[in-house]
């Protein structure tokens, strides 16, 4: 049991008459049924304000078969610093993939099938802890997954420690009830129940073979205790979410009542619920019954013909040979015998997240009218709901006899649609498929599907001519299928980076949008920067590092030869660091991006402690000593936590430490003020210090994901003036460069001072 089961069991005692017993016993309540109770929990997440997907905190939970309801637990709760204020915390629900969540209201990528998610907001008030139940009955037994974020984050850029922010949390539990002997439905023999009372409806199950095409449900005889009229309602399926296709029949009086469903889910039970409306009293007894119509598959080849799989590693395309199947589903006789042609796929996993599918036949596949072509993408694995599913259709206009035939197709997952030709309607007994079509006119046409269920996909596709099916009897059309699975659409594009998130072993993938580019896969460019602001921002942040010549200049010319080395390494380091680190196309990195941030972030850090130690003026073997220990222990501070706040502050107070004590000693001994000129202290010390202060608070304060260009080439300037000002004047016994003094006689160079010693006088 993960942290956090304490206080949720806690919450659950008054809960238990409902969800029977703890996990492990039973209870047999009603007819004889025997209900278990399952507790699942996960420890809890720090939620984050969103700006990507990587900051929605996602939980996997895996529902077990015949659950009749299933309950969450959610807790949220913040901290009780003064920084923490009321805040509104977004859960999402799916089943089978992910949440597809779009908080900031940007564009998804072209072609890109969205459906809304299932959400609800938890508010953090003056409460500091917030807990609330969602129910959900008949639930669909599989992966479930919760998303839960902030609002949109604001985009200001903390210094780490400089600030303590508030600590948000959430954690989810889950329980479950199930039956763990829920009655079987056979098909064709009727099966008598009986509802002991509407607080205890029936629960029933009936699998759905692979190939059933329609299932005929029927309840009979349905009689009540009182003599009175019969009441009772069948729900068939079970809830999905975000949306839910359960098929609901009311059933009043004597009279049988049926329901038909086309495009089951194969190879799955399928749930059946019924509920007495009536008296509370009152039981009802009825009999169910449950018919399947078969399909009869054909195949345009055999996974077992070795012939045409080295035909498809041979490669064949629109123009290659048909195979002797393929010319026999050219007779329309033999096309009504098949309620569909089986298509074989290959299915090939390259790594995380991606798949591409092969067809055997080579990458067309041949289109009739009479029955549909199907196609299955497998997507069972456990790992493939956290990518992209791309399905893109091509159809090879020659092939196609009639021009005014279209190429109507149907992604659908868990059931396959098969009566394309006479409905025309994407969707199947429990599920809304992603309808394509391909024409003479429009020859591609290409699907995304974000973040897919884990299930059986297919891809059904079928000719249907204006006119009727009778002009398209001997029609073909040869349609290409380009098939896969992709951590991210088009890797995210040019403006941003695919990354892989992990959740207790579960990988799903996300895109992080650069250059204000924004969207799930970074195509929205609403606020994108364009190529003339990416220009300009790489060479305001590269060249503002100019401004560190002028310190260069003065530390050479005062003989601080040591200090003159470090802010030329920090001026060279931090202009390629952020020639490397523009998020758009005007990008240059001469070394390892990880190496040009290490190398700007301790010249910067060594650069102000190796200032303030030459104010101090101390002794030199004193400050060389400091200069070489200091700088190491930065160096090992970086590698331990780069963008800790005390690398910079530890230093400068340790710095200001020796440079007030120095002063001060120096003080004592003159007997007056140091410095004691006053051109010093108004000319110098206070510009130098008034450009460091406002150089620290632009840092801390001001700067902004949007604005960050700029005020970080404001922080460059302002900390290379200070330090041309802040620097003390040589000392007094050495004079300036000057090369024509050193060279005033040329044979005075080798002169030999030695010889003066024993002069006679």
């Amino acid at each position: 049991m993960a942290r956090g089961a304490g206080p949720a069991l806690r919450l659950l005692l008054p809960l238990l008459p409902l969800l029977a017993l703890p996990a492990g016993r039973g209870n047999r309540t009603g007819a004889g049924s025997l209900f278990v109770s399952e507790y699942f929990s996960q420890s809890a997440q720090r939620l984050s304000f969103y700006s990507w997907y990587g900051n929605a905190k996602v939980f996997h939970f895996h529902v077990p078969e015949d659950t009749v309801l299933l309950r969450w637990l959610l807790q949220a709760s913040r901290g009780k610093e003064p920084e923490c204020t009321s805040m509104e915390v977004t859960v999402h629900f799916r089943y089978g993939a992910p949440p597809v969540i779009n908080p900031l209201g940007t564009h998804f990528p072209a072609n890109a099938t969205v459906r809304p998610s299932y959400n609800i907001s938890i508010t953090l008030s003056s409460a500091v802890q917030n807990t609330t139940f969602v129910n959900i009955t008949t639930p669909a037994a599989g992966d479930w997954f919760i998303a839960a974020h902030l609002p949109e984050a604001a985009g200001r850029i903390e210094v780490k420690g400089f600030s303590t922010p508030c600590t948000y949390m959430f954690q989810a539990d889950m329980f479950v009830l199930r039956l763990t002997d829920m009655p079987v439905l056979e098909p064709g023999v009727a099966m008598p129940q009986t509802i002991v009372s509407p607080a205890k409806p029936l629960h029933v199950k009936v699998f759905v073979p692979k190939y059933a095409a329609r299932m005929w449900f029927e309840l009979r005889s349905c009689v009540t205790s009182e003599r009175k009229a019969c009441a009772v309602r069948v729900v068939l399926g079970s809830i999905t979410l975000p949306q839910s296709f359960q098929r609901i029949v009311t059933c009043t009086g004597n009279v049988n009542c049926s329901i038909s469903l086309d495009s089951l889910p194969w190879e799955k039970w399928l749930q059946i619920m019924v509920e007495s409306l009536g008296t509370a009293n009152a039981s009802v007894s009825l009999e169910m019954l449950a018919s399947f119509t078969d399909c009869r598959p054909g195949s345009t080849s055999s996974f077992l013909n070795f012939s045409s799989l080295n035909q498809s590693q041979a490669g064949s395309g629109p123009g290659s040979p048909t195979t002797p199947t393929g010319m026999a589903l050219r007779n329309a006789s033999d096309q009504r015998s098949f309620c569909l042609q089986n298509q074989p796929v290959v299915r090939e996993d390259l790594d995380v997240v991606s798949v591409r599918y092969r067809l055997l036949n080579g990458p067309s596949v041949s289109v009739y009218s009479i029955s549909p072509t199907l196609l299955l993408l497998n997507l069972n694995s456990g790992m493939d709901s956290g990518g992209s599913l791309v399905v893109n259709l091509l159809l090879n206009k020659t092939s196609l006899s009639q021009a005014n035939a279209t190429v109507v197709a149907c992604v659908s997952a868990a059931s396959p649609v098969l009566s394309l030709n006479t409905t025309q309607n994407c969707s199947t007994a429990f599920f809304q498929g992603y309808p394509l079509s391909v024409s003479t006119s429009s020859a591609e046409a290409m699907l995304i599907v974000l973040y897919p269920q884990t299930d059986d996909w297919f891809l059904s596709l079928q000719l249907i001519c204006p006119k009727g099916q009778s002009e398209c009897n001997t029609a073909e059309a040869k349609v290409t299928v380009i098939a896969y699975l992709t951590p991210c659409f088009n890797d995210c594009g040019p403006y941003g980076q695919c990354s892989l998130l992990r959740r207790h072993g579960y990988l799903y993938a996300g895109c992080s949008c650069k250059a204000g580019w924004s969207g799930w896969s970074c195509t929205d460019d609403t606020k994108a920067q364009s190529v003339g602001v990416q220009n300009l921002a790489t060479l305001l942040l590269t060249l503002s590092n100019l401004m560190f010549l002028p310190a260069i200049v003065v530390a050479v010319y005062r003989y601080y030869l040591v200090e003159a080395s470090v802010y030329t390494y920090t001026m060279f380091f931090s202009t390629f660091y952020h020639a490397c680190d523009q998020p758009g196309i005007a990008v240059m990195c001469i070394m390892d991006y990880d190496t040009l941030q290490y190398c700007d972030f301790l010249g910067s850090v060594v650069s102000i402690w190796v200032t303030i130690l030459c104010m101090s003026r101390v002794k030199k073997i004193l400050k060389y000593v400091l200069f070489v220990l200091g700088s190491l222990l930065i160096a090992m501070s970086l590698q331990l936590d780069r963008r800790g706040v005390w690398n910079m502050m530890g230093p400068c107070l340790f710095a200001l430490v020796i440079m007030i004590a120095a002063w001060v000693y120096h003080g004592v001994k003159r007997r007056q003020c140091y410095p004691s000129s006053w051109k010093r202290w108004v000319f110098y010390l206070l510009p130098g210090i008034t450009l460091a202060f406002i150089a620290i608070s632009v840092y801390a304060f001001m700067e902004t994901n949007e604005n960050y260009y700029y005020t970080h080439s404001i922080w460059h300037v302002l900390v290379a003036g200070s330090v041309a000002f802040l620097l003390p004047p040589r000392d007094k016994h050495k004079k300036p460069w000057a090369w024509s003094q050193k060279l005033t006689c040329r044979y005075q160079i080798c002169q030999n001072d030695r010889e003066e010693l024993y002069a006679v006088t």
